[in-house]
C-alpha cells in the first residue's frame, strides 16, 4: 500500500547543493523531474518514485533479489543515470552493483572489492557508498567489514585499498561493534578539497586533510561507556555522522554513547544528548539547507535496540541539538515497537524538505512538510537496511 501527503507544495530543481556558490562557468544542471527514494532491505533493493509533489508513488523492484543491501545511492554527478548499491549474500559473497542507465541493466566490479593478499584480512561485508567529488569524474568509495575503505577512479568497475586507514597505526585498538567492525560512513567536506572523514563501529571518527593519505583519529569529548577508559583517543563507537550544509566544520553525530556536536571539523565534540530519552539511536539527518536544524530516532539502549515505550516518535532541534521536540502526528504511538539502523534514514531537497525512514520491520515512513505529519510510503517491505532520497 502506498499513500502520500496531498500538500501543493512542489520541489525547486536546483536545491541539491545547500550552500554551492555559483560559478559562471558551471554547467547548469538539468531540471529536476521526480524524486526518488532508494531503498536497501535484507532481500534486495527497491525504488520509489513520485512527481515533484509527491502525492502518489510507485514501487519497483525487488532489485538484487534475496541480497541483503546495506546502501543504495545515486551519483550526484549523474543522479538519473549512474547509481550503486552494497549487495551481500551469506552464501555467494558480496560486491557493488551498479547500472549507468537508470536502473535498466546492472553490472558488478571486475574483481571484487577485496584486501591485498598478505593483508590478513578478508573482505566479509560492503557496507556504505559515497560518489567522489564533482571535479573527481569515476572516483568512487565504498566502507567495508572488517573495517576498511577502498577507492575506485573508473565509476566502481575495479577497487583499491586506503591504505593510509585501513593499516592506521591504531587498528589493534578497534572493536567490532554488534554488526561488525565497519566503515559505515563516509563524508567528503565541500569547503575542504582534500579533506574527508569517516566513520567507524567501533573505533570512532577519522579525518583526512590530504585526501585519504593520512588520517587522524577526532574523538574528543566523545565518551566510551562500555570501557575501562571514558574518553579514549580511539574505540568510540559511532553510529553515524553527518555533515552540516553550509557552515564549514559543523558535524553532528548519533553514537552509541549519546548525541553529539562538533563546530571545529571534529577536533573536539559537545554532548547535545539533554532533552532525548535515551542516549543511544542509529540514524541522524540534517536538513539539506538549514545547518541548524537535525532528526533522530532514539532506541532504548544496545540490550533493547527498540523505540521507547512502544512509541515510534522522531526527534527534531532546530538550534543544533540545544533543544528537541518531539515529531508523532501520523505515526504509531502504541505498541510500535520498532528499530530504525544506522543508514535508514534520509532527506530530499525541496522547498519543504521531505524526511524519510525505514524501520526493520520492512515499514517506510515520510513526511513532506519537515516532521509536521508523517505518513506511510511502503507497509510490507522486507527488513529495511538503508533509505536515500533524491532529486532526479
Amino acid at each position: 500500500r502506498l499513500q502520500g501527503d496531498w500538500s501543493s507544495d512542489v520541489c525547486s530543481s536546483d536545491l541539491n547543493v545547500a550552500k554551492s556558490k555559483s560559478k559562471s562557468h558551471a554547467k547548469p544542471k538539468p531540471k529536476a523531474q521526480e524524486v526518488v527514494v532508494l531503498v536497501g532491505t535484507r532481500k534486495g533493493g527497491f525504488i520509489l518514485r513520485s512527481d515533484l509533489r509527491r502525492k502518489t508513488w510507485k514501487l519497483e523492484g525487488p532489485l538484487f533479489p534475496g541480497m541483503q543491501v546495506h546502501h543504495f545511492i545515486s551519483d550526484h554527478r549523474e543522479p538519473r543515470k549512474v547509481m550503486y548499491a552494497t549487495a551481500n549474500n551469506d552464501w555467494f559473497g558480496s560486491d557493488i552493483q551498479r547500472t549507468q542507465n537508470g536502473g535498466k541493466t546492472w553490472t558488478g566490479t571486475t574483481g571484487g572489492v577485496r584486501y591485498e593478499e598478505g593483508s590478513g584480512l578478508d573482505v566479509k561485508r560492503l557496507w556504505h557508498i559515497c560518489p567522489g567529488r564533482a571535479s573527481e569524474p569515476g572516483v568512487v568509495y565504498c566502507g567495508v567489514d572488517p573495517a576498511g575503505l577502498f577507492r575506485s577512479a573508473d565509476g566502481g568497475e575495479t577497487w583499491s585499498e586506503v591504505k593510509g586507514l585501513n593499516r592506521h597505526e591504531t587498528r589493534p585498538k578497534w572493536n567490532a561493534g554488534a554488526g561488525g567492525m565497519i566503515v559505515h560512513t563516509i563524508l567528503l567536506d565541500p569547503d575542504m578539497p582534500k579533506r574527508m572523514y569517516v566513520a567507524i563501529s567501533a573505533a570512532g571518527v577519522f579525518r583526512s586533510d590530504d585526501n585519504g593519505a593520512t588520517w587522524i583519529p577526532r574523538n574528543k569529548n566523545v565518551r566510551t561507556d562500555f570501557q575501562p577508559e571514558t574518553f579514549p583517543e580511539v574505540g568510540q563507537c559511532v553510529h553515524k555522522l553527518a555533515l552540516a550544509p553550509g557552515v564549514p566544520g559543523l558535524l553532528y553525530q548519533q553514537n552509541h554513547c549519546g548525541m553529539y556536536r562538533s563546530d571545529s571539523a571534529g577536533d573536539d565534540w559537545t554532548d547535545i544528548s539533554a532533552g532525548m530519552p535515551s542516549r543511544f539511536g542509529f540514524p541522524i539527518a540534517v536538513h539539506p539547507r538549514n545547518p541548524q536544524k537535525i532528526w533522530v530516532l532514539p532506541l532504548i539502549g544496545a540490550e533493547m535496540r527498540v523505540v521507547p515505550n512502544g512509541s515510534l516518535t522522531v526527534y527534531c532541534s532546530t538550534n543544533g541539538g540545544k533543544n528537541w521536540k518531539t515529531q508523532t502526528r501520523g505515526l504509531p504511538t502504541k505498541n510500535a515497537y520498532h528499530t530504525i539502523l544506522r543508514e535508514a534514514m534520509s532527506t530530499d531537497t525541496c522547498d519543504k524538505a521531505g524526511v524519510y525512514f525505514g524501520t526493520e520491520s520492512g515499514q517506510l515512513y515520510h513526511t513532506r512538510d519537515e516532521g509536521g505529519e508523517w505518513h506511510l510510503l511502503a507497509g510490507n517491505l522486507p527488513p529495511i537496511l538503508s533509505v536515500e532520497a533524491a532529486l532526479l
